[in-house]
């Protein structure tokens, strides 16, 4: 069983930074695979990134390569989204989630453990 908690959401304009940050209980944060999703206006809610157990293996959607980064610290049981060169495209409340085992997924179903979300909005 783990809870998730995101935070870091906020309001910044286009081509700026922000970096969101997911805090999980349980102590056996270690051997999740996490990802991050979002759900824009009026969208359905959409994949964004994942990242394996030991940190060493990272997946992201296209519309999102070369601009977000994921990475985690296991020792404070935390997973960040670094977002640069932001878009109002990105504005959404964004999601992280968790699952057990070390297979990295992109599909929503495949995540039994799930945060309330953090909105993002960027301004053109």
């Amino acid at each position: 069983q783990v809870q998730l908690v995101e935070s870091g959401g906020g309001l910044v304009q286009a081509g700026g930074s922000l970096r969101l940050s997911c805090a999980a209980s349980g102590r056996t944060f270690s051997s999740h695979s996490m990802g991050w999703f979002r759900q824009a206006p009026g969208k359905e809610r959409e994949f964004v990134a994942t990242i394996h157990w030991n940190g060493y293996s990272t997946y992201y959607a296209d519309s999102v390569k070369g601009r977000f980064t994921i990475s985690r610290d296991n020792a404070k049981n935390t997973v960040y989204l670094q977002m640069n060169s932001m878009k109002p495209e990105d504005t959404a409340v964004y999601y992280c989630a968790a699952r057990s085992g070390a297979n990295l997924y992109y599909q929503i179903y495949q995540y039994p453990y799930w945060g309330q979300g953090t909105q993002v909005t960027v301004s053109s």
